[in-house]
C-alpha cells in the first residue's frame, strides 16, 4: 500500500476556521470521488497551536492507494483534475509538499475518538545515507520511542527512495505520527524517562535543528 501525504498551508487571507471548514466539507466531497482511493484522512492543526503565530503547515492530507500504478491512474483521471482545481480555493499551492511514503506501524493500538495526533516532519542527519537513516529510524529509534508510556499509537511514514532519484528532492524524509489521549497527555509524556531517551537518540539520525511539527485533530473521511 502506498500513502501519499500532502502538507498544506491555507490560502493567504483565509481564516483558519474557514480553511478547515472548506477542507473538511466541500473539498473532502470532491476527493472522495477519486478512482482507486482506499483511505482518506485529514489532520487539522489544533486552533490553540496558533497562539504564538503561524504554523509550519495548517494540516496534512493522507491518501492511500494500492500501488504506484493506481496512483498514476488516479492522477490521470478527470476526478483528480477537479481536486487540483478546487485546491486553489483554499490552499496556497506554491507551498504544498507531496511525500509518497511507505507506512510502518511501530506501536499499534486503538485511537480514542478525542485523541490528538502529533505529526513531526523529519529531516535526516546531514551526510547520512537515506537508506541508513530509514533503517536506523525504524529499527533502533522506533522501539525506543514506542516505550513512551502514554503513547497510544506510533506510525512512521518513510519517503520512498524513488523520490530521491529526481529533482526537486523530497521536502522531508518522512513523517513521525503519534497519537495521545489529549494535549495534557502529550505534556505528561515529555516528563518521562522514555521521552528523554527518545530525544537523546534523535541526534544519531536527525537534523534536529530542522525538525518541524503540528498537533492536530484527525478526521477520517474514507475508512
Amino acid at each position: 500500500m502506498l500513502k501519499a501525504c500532502t502538507l498544506i498551508r491555507r490560502k493567504s487571507g483565509m481564516s483558519v476556521e474557514d480553511f478547515q471548514r472548506y477542507w473538511r466539507t466541500t473539498h473532502a466531497g470532491i476527493v472522495t470521488r477519486l478512482p482507486g482511493l482506499k483511505r482518506y484522512v485529514q489532520s487539522h492543526a489544533l486552533p490553540g497551536g496558533y497562539r504564538k503565530g503561524e504554523l509550519i503547515y495548517d494540516g496534512v492530507a493522507e491518501v492511500w492507494v494500492d500501488d504506484s500504478a493506481a496512483l498514476r491512474a488516479m492522477s490521470a483521471s478527470p476526478e483528480y483534475t477537479a481536486v487540483a482545481a478546487d485546491e486553489a480555493n483554499f490552499i496556497d499551492r506554491d507551498s504544498m509538499a507531496l511525500l509518497l511514503t511507505d507506512e510502518h506501524v511501530i506501536k499499534d493500538g486503538p485511537v480514542p475518538d478525542d485523541a490528538v495526533k502529533n505529526i513531526e516532519f523529519v529531516p535526516h542527519k546531514r551526510g547520512m545515507d537515506i537508506e541508513a537513516f530509514q533503517h536506523y529510524w525504524r529499527t533502533v529509534h522506533g522501539p525506543i520511542a514506542a516505550e513512551i508510556p502514554v503513547l497510544r499509537r506510533y506510525v512512521q511514514s518513510h519517503t520512498r527512495l524513488a523520490g530521491y532519484k529526481r529533482d526537486p528532492q523530497p521536502a522531508w524524509d518522512g513523517l513521525a505520527i503519534t497519537w495521545f489521549d489529549s494535549v495534557d497527555a502529550m505534556r505528561e509524556s515529555a516528563r518521562t524517562e522514555a521521552y528523554a531517551r527518545t530525544r537523546e537518540d534523535e541526534d544519531n539520525f536527525l537534523d534536529t535543528g530542522r525538525v518541524g511539527f503540528i498537533i492536530t485533530k484527525e478526521h477520517v473521511i474514507v475508512a
